[in-house]
């Protein structure tokens, strides 16, 4: 009895191991799949000098190009096959997100379950190969048209050239595409959202180490670079707090008898974050603006309106800023809408019994839910634009050496929550699941 009682206490603690040990392996599957990221970002696009293109936005990447740039990795200034990164995507899944709530038949795939979602998902594919293929073409047509004071950005500029660039850009988003889906499926985190992080955070060591050569040299003062490190410890902290937040919507379900037992009469809540949408309102917004300016933004030796767009889209101009906060509070309230149906979850409550105190069950529960969502949404979006609007003068005023702002510390702070929740959440489980096989164990003994 006894030694059976270990053998079986042995398997449950390899039970547990293995378990411990897939998710070591998801995590060095997510570490490795970044790398070979981070990898492409180095591989050029065959007949271009990258030195034109790093010239080029170094004098004129303050804006959305300094902010695609960013979000590359520097895989923009290299004009590597990464160039266009994971947008395309992005792009691709708000348009088809948007389509869903208008088209009947989008629609009706929606609510079909896995295979609805699969089809869905592929059109996001074909979609995304679209729109790589109108962005690539852009930037080849720019790159023809670009000169530096190391000569022309391409060596030998014609429809060739404009083919293996498309095909290039094009082939490195679908490579992107495909590694984040596997990091979703066999790693751990969000795998777009951990892509874009990526390539924000290699970018930090050097635009930090740009920052103290300025102070060094004398063009910012100590007391700015304090005050800078202080405000970005002060931003993190405020999306920490803000991110963490929740409106507690008490729920009561009341005492039912079932024979001579008593079921029910507890008392639970239903927890609304103030800021719902996350990190997606920046990421689409971005996206979104990076169709026209990655054309606008090389044209220049386009016509004079296509050059004034150019213009009105750089660093701290009132198009790129209006553009900018509106898309952010509209994303805010169209994801808000997209993950949390009042009206489901008020039938949902009606089914099961429950009720909020004070609030009749059915349409007024919906009405409810609401009202309540429809500010904190207004709070979250006036929340993300101050966020990631306000450190534009750190840039605009005072002429930082890199793109700072709100926009990268929200992504990067948010998706290192998102990341350590799940960590934490595969850790609960497995724990709980050996908790319960040795409970299992003691009944069979």
């Amino acid at each position: 009895m006894a030694s059976a009682a270990e053998q079986l206490a042995a398997n449950l603690n390899m039970g547990v191991f293995s378990k411990a040990t897939e998710l070591k392996q998801r995590i060095w599957f997510t570490l490795g799949a970044l790398i070979v990221y981070r990898l492409g970002t180095y591989i050029p696009v065959p007949g271009v000098d990258a030195s034109v293109m790093g010239e080029m936005l170094s004098q004129h990447g303050g804006g959305i190009l300094g902010m695609f740039d960013m979000f590359t990795g520097g895989a923009l200034r290299r004009m590597t096959v990464f160039a266009l990164n994971i947008m395309p995507y992005i792009s691709a899944s708000i348009i088809i997100q948007l389509m869903s709530a208008a088209i009947p038949t989008l629609e009706t795939l929606k609510k079909e379950g896995e295979q609805g979602r699969k089809k869905l998902n592929q059109y996001t594919r074909y979609l995304t190969v679209l729109i790589a293929m109108f962005q690539s073409y852009g930037i080849a047509v720019g790159l023809e048209s670009m000169h530096g004071s190391f000569g022309a950005a391409v060596i030998d500029p014609g429809w060739f050239f404009r083919f293996s660039c498309m095909i290039t850009l094009v082939g490195g988003t679908m490579f992107l595409m495909w590694v984040g889906e596997q990091i979703t499926a066999r790693g751990i985190g969000n795998g777009t959202s951990l892509i874009i992080m990526a390539g924000i955070v290699a970018n930090l060591p050097t635009a930090f180490a740009s920052m103290l050569e300025m102070g060094r040299t004398g063009a910012l003062s100590p007391f700015f670079i304090l005050l800078f490190l202080v405000i970005a410890v002060a931003t993190i902290a405020i999306i920490v707090f803000v991110e963490r937040a929740q409106r507690r919507i008490a729920v009561q379900y009341p005492k039912r008898q079932v024979g001579n037992r008593m079921f029910g009469g507890d008392s639970t809540h239903i927890p609304l974050k103030i800021n719902t949408s996350g990190v997606i309102p920046p990421i689409f917004a971005s996206s979104i603006l990076l169709i026209p300016a990655t054309i606008a933004g090389f044209a220049t030796n386009g016509p004079p309106w296509l050059q004034m767009i150019a213009a009105q889209l750089g660093q701290g101009q009132p198009l790129y800023l209006g553009l900018y906060a509106f898309m952010i509070i509209f994303f805010s309230y169209f994801y808000t809408a997209v993950v949390f149906n009042p009206e489901e979850t008020a039938d949902n409550l009606k089914k099961y019994g429950g009720f909020i105190p004070g609030i009749r069950p059915g349409s007024a529960t919906a009405d409810y839910f609401d009202r309540i969502l429809t500010r904190l949404t207004t709070v979250g979006g006036i929340y993300l634009v101050a966020i990631c609007l306000l450190p534009q003068i750190l840039i605009t005023d005072y002429g930082l050496p890199f793109y700072f702002g709100g926009t990268s510390i929200l992504i990067v702070v948010s998706v290192t929550m998102d990341t350590v929740t799940q960590i934490q959440s595969h850790l609960l489980a497995h724990q709980y699941e050996g908790l319960i096989r040795k409970t299992r164990a003691k009944g069979r003994r």
